[in-house]
């Protein structure tokens, strides 16, 4: 058991893109002692959907720092400057990073960051004295528990993040042996079983968002040399792009989260299906460059590999005696019901925020809604004397700024204004033409 009297300013949970950049943003200040832990061997972003050529959504602005510090130097510009490549970057004319060159980068932050602790699992947050008490379990390469370690801080932040989510009716499949008889997956392990899916003579992807078209493109791209069928199937009425217009893009901003913060909690239930489209969707050039190679495969009369099936739901799915996987589909509008055999399925099905189950402890001190989720208030803390914060996985409170990798930097200079006792990151509070909601009435 390691143990330490050392109370450090912040102890930060978790080190996705949300926790490397507070962390990154921490690093440059001088009065702000911060240490951060995570499970995991190292910085890794998505691996199993670094597609080749696959891009962000967003503009390279949207780095961990930038929008708080543009003079950072772990910045996104500072990163391709150091690695020789900004100038190729500058002549390719395009705002949006490889997919790929970003977690290149992210890890290229982390190397630098002395305040990083990889291999620590947070098991438990405690009150202790006037501070904050952080238990983690210290893992060895395996993964096995090999000892225990403390940690006090005046704040902590919780940047948990997400976890992969399946449909029930696919869950029970996933979770059988690894040698059985057909592959379920969810997207998040795409590329390293894509040799399995490939060999299964057919793949049906589920899901509505840009992995579910990054994913039936990679394989479609393929089917023709492997003599493999390629179905894709959403409950989503079509398949929508990503809504990106400039004022839409305005909700990103403090004037909206104000707003979305002080609805009722049924209303921004409700507001959070609604406003999938706005995160959720896919790129507008993403679906067309689809229906181009759609196009493609089917010139000379030839019968393309692929059915796409919108607006139906998988309603359930079992083994296929022969081996494969039988989905049970049901038409929203027809309320029609049909077989869809198939040797593989991916579900590109989302991620669902973790569990806060480590705040256990502190019982009454955490907020919780109705609902038992955080209750993460405008400025992100869901205790009274705002020393636990919540980075990322907000949205059911603040709405579509939580996920927004661009939002990151803004909510992160909230966090340290309250940890330091003033902005060390200047924090904008209008940035939209726009108003949203109406003054108060007189």
């Amino acid at each position: 058991m390691s143990a330490s009297s050392t109370v450090h300013d912040l102890v930060g949970i978790g080190i996705g893109p949300f926790g490397l950049g507070l962390a990154a943003l921490a690093d440059t200040l001088p009065d702000v002692d911060a240490v951060f832990v995570d499970q995991a061997d190292g910085f890794s972003w998505h691996p199993g959907l670094l597609l080749e050529g696959a891009t962000l959504q967003v503009p390279f602005l949207a780095d961990l720092v930038t929008m708080a510090d543009p003079t950072s130097p772990y910045s996104f510009l500072a990163f391709l400057k150091r690695t020789g490549r900004i100038y190729p970057f500058y002549i390719r004319e395009s705002f949006y990073p490889l997919r790929g060159e970003y977690d290149e980068y992210c890890r290229w932050v982390a190397d630098q960051l002395d305040c990083l602790r990889w291999r620590r699992r947070a098991v438990s947050v405690e009150e202790e004295d006037d501070h904050l008490l952080v238990t983690t379990a210290v893992l060895d390469a395996s993964g096995e528990v090999v000892g225990c370690e403390h940690l006090r801080g005046r704040h902590v932040a919780l940047a948990l993040g997400t976890a992969p989510h399946l449909p029930a009716p696919l869950a029970a499949l996933a979770g059988e042996a690894d040698d059985g008889p057909a592959v379920v997956l969810h997207s998040a392990d795409y590329l390293s079983r894509k040799e399995e899916l490939l060999a299964a003579g057919s793949v049906t992807v589920v899901g509505s968002g840009q992995s579910a078209a990054e994913v039936y493109r990679d394989l479609l791209e393929g089917s023709g040399a492997r003599d493999l069928r390629v179905d894709w199937v959403t409950r989503s009425p079509r398949y929508f792009p990503m809504e990106y217009t400039k004022l839409t893009l305005e909700m990103t901003s403090p004037e909206y989260t104000d707003l979305h913060r002080s609805l009722p909690e049924a209303t921004r239930d409700h507001l959070a299906r609604e406003q999938r489209a706005l995160h959720k969707g896919i790129s507008a050039e993403l679906l067309d460059e689809i229906h181009d190679l759609l196009y493609r495969l089917s010139a000379g009369g030839r019968e393309v590999p692929s059915t796409l099936h919108a607006g139906s739901t998988v309603r359930a799915a079992r083994r296929d005696p022969d081996g494969g996987v039988v989905l049970e589909l049901e038409h929203a509008l027809t309320g029609a019901v049909a077989d869809h055999p198939t040797g593989a399925v991916v579900s590109a099905t989302g991620y669902r925020p973790r569990s806060a189950e480590l705040l256990t402890p502190l019982g009454d001190r955490v907020r919780r809604d109705a609902a038992g989720r955080l209750d993460v208030s405008r400025d992100y803390t869901v205790d009274a004397e705002q020393r636990l914060h919540v980075l990322g996985t907000e949205e059911h409170t603040h709405g579509v700024t939580a996920p927004d990798l661009g939002f990151g930097a803004w909510r992160a200079s909230v966090v340290l204004a309250a940890i330091t006792g003033r902005e060390p990151y200047p924090i904008e509070r209008r940035i939209a033409f726009q108003t949203f909601g109406l003054p108060a009435a007189h």
